[in-house]
């Protein structure tokens, strides 16, 4: 039990200092900042450790569930006009939802069926999501925000007096209708707004264009010529750290080693940089208005995204759980792990925490210092609890180029470089899927990336079953004199080749008088192939052919006489 305790111990805190910066670089990546981050590691580590089932898993915010956040968080912030007080509220209902269905999804059993996912859907997905955060770090590391572009503000003050004036004429609409109710407060409908209002509203505009990839690489050709030598200097040092540090040690996580090392350095060298979003200090506040009935109600457009986010947390977290059982030799229990997952993150969103998942290097970490149970997982949460109250001012002065260097080793390492290296060795049809889902993951929504991703991938595995099956349903013995003929219909019928079923049928010559049809290894009969078959007898029979089936197994002919075709 002390050899437990003392694992478990030394498991967790590794684990919740590797956690740490990766906490804050996903916090700001994601738009809601390094607070939301550190509250999400911490409340989601605890939690799914308390209710999981994998006893060793360590899980927090991560890279592929910060891309479909940030994704999420930008389709609210448009709805809402940028304004990102406003939209807070809907964020993280949407992000309680999500928790809410990993705990019906393991309430459900689903979780034993998670495996079933492709490697080259993973791998594309994977894959598209290190790009992203390849592509979105890109100006962070070089020390440009558009908001921050002068010129670039300038160049949208038509933009924001259009946009500020269709407000106001919201405004005075909404006055109008509610004058007949005798409700109504005076808004006085000018048409000057100070040169405040016009930046602010320019920083919004250009914040929602910014957003994702596409709006990333609207901006690269300014970020390259604005580029903040300063920033960029610390973002290629974070860099250099992190991978040189590898290399003399692993036992000290490099990434926060280069966190402490260079704002260590900038703070005593009194260097001008920009630092990252203040952490609030102190125990972290219930957000219960979010369950406000007119949030509630703006809830329907996103429900899509919520269950998307809940199936990837769950692909994320299950991946890692098979991971740990692989070192440790045990056996995770999938759907309690699911419900685990939810709780924590539906309590994490409503304390204004980031969704997140099973995290693979987190947990190895965890493993590899001796993390045995399911206490590691809670200490690491503790540990980042005690960040948030007694070190958060010092936290607030990290460069916020040090995260986009952090972040931009995580996207080099998310990515599937080995499934890269040989999609010329796979066969033609993963590597389509792998990147098509690459491609929609990068380019499109990552929402519909894995699931479109899916339905390629069956119909592929439906188009090759059929043509498998196919060749084992043939006319094995035409006796013309004697007038007798044996179909061997050898393996699965299904909805797959029923067509096909139809068209062997066909061909048996009208002078024949009875036909065998040998069924061996045909079971769990769909309601196409029965269809299929109860057509087919229905021609034979109108053609005065007797039909006499070989090989049933005891399900077959149950089905047969339910559907009374015998």
């Amino acid at each position: 039990m002390k050899k437990n305790l003392r694992g478990d111990l030394f498991g967790g805190l590794t684990a919740g200092i590797v956690a740490l910066p990766l906490a804050l670089a996903f916090g700001e990546q994601s738009g809601l900042g390094a607070t939301a981050g550190l509250y999400g590691a911490a409340f989601i580590a605890l939690f799914a450790a308390m209710f999981g089932g994998t006893s060793t898993q360590i899980s927090g915010p991560t890279a592929p569930m910060t891309v479909l956040s940030a994704s999420i968080i930008s389709a609210i912030l448009i709805e809402r006009e940028g304004e990102l007080e406003q939209a807070i509220p809907l964020i993280l209902l949407v992000f309680v939802l999500s928790g809410i269905i990993q705990i019906l999804l393991g309430l459900a059993k689903v979780g034993t069926n998670i495996k079933y996912i492709p490697k080259p859907v993973v791998s594309g997905f994977m894959s598209g999501i290190g790009v992203i955060i390849l592509i979105t770090q890109f100006m962070p590391a070089l020390g440009y925000n558009p908001k921050n572009d002068n010129e670039l503000i300038k160049t949208h003050e038509e933009k924001s007096r259009i946009s500020l004036m269709s407000n106001r004429l919201d405004q005075f609409k909404e006055k109008l209708s509610k004058d007949a109710t005798g409700n109504s407060k005076t808004v006085n409908l000018t048409v000057d707004f100070t040169d405040e209002q016009i930046i602010n509203e320019s920083k919004k505009l250009i914040n929602v264009d910014s957003a994702g990839v596409i709006g990333s690489l609207k901006y690269y050709s300014r970020a390259i010529s604005n580029i903040n030598n300063t920033e960029a200097i610390i973002a290629i040092l974070t860099i250099i750290i992190i991978y040189g540090f590898k290399r003399i040690t692993t036992l000290v996580p490099s990434a926060l080693v280069a966190l402490i090392v260079i704002t260590l350095g900038v703070t005593l060298i009194e260097i001008e940089y920009t630092s990252i979003s203040k952490i609030n200090a102190g125990i972290p506040k219930l957000n219960l208005q979010i369950f406000s009935i007119s949030e509630i109600l703006s809830l329907a457009p996103y429900i899509i995204m919520a269950v998307m986010l809940s199936l990837l947390g769950a692909i994320d977290s299950l991946l890692t759980s098979l991971v740990a059982d692989n070192m440790t030799k045990t056996r995770h229990n999938p759907n309690k792990e699911l419900i685990g997952q939810g709780i924590g993150n539906s309590i994490a969103a409503i304390f204004g925490g980031l969704p997140g998942a099973g995290a693979t290097i987190r947990t190895v970490v965890n493993i590899k210092a001796g993390g045995q149970t399911r206490l590691s997982g809670m200490i690491s949460g503790i540990l980042l609890f005690c960040v948030i109250l007694a070190l958060a001012p010092l936290a607030s002065k990290i460069p916020a180029a040090v995260l986009a260097g952090i972040l931009i080793t995580v996207g080099i390492d998310v990515m599937d470089i080995q499934g890269f290296r040989e999609l010329k060795l796979m066969k033609k049809e993963d590597a389509v899927v792998l990147l098509i889902v690459l491609a929609l993951t990068v380019f499109w929504q990552l929402v519909y990336a894995v699931a479109i991703g899916l339905i390629i991938a069956l119909f592929q595995f439906i188009k090759k079953t059929s043509d498998m099956t196919e060749s084992t349903f043939k006319i094995d013995n035409s006796d013309v004199d004697s007038g007798i003929v044996q179909i061997s219909l050898k393996g699965p019928v299904f909805f797959g080749n029923s067509l096909f079923l139809k068209e062997l049928f066909s061909k048996i010559s009208t002078k024949t008088k009875k036909l065998k049809i040998d069924m061996t290894s045909n079971e769990d009969l769909d309601y196409s192939s029965i269809s299929s078959i109860r057509d087919v007898l229905s021609e034979l029979k109108n053609k005065n052919i007797k039909v006499e089936f070989t090989n049933l197994s005891e399900d077959t002919i149950n089905v047969f006489n339910k559907f009374k075709l015998l």
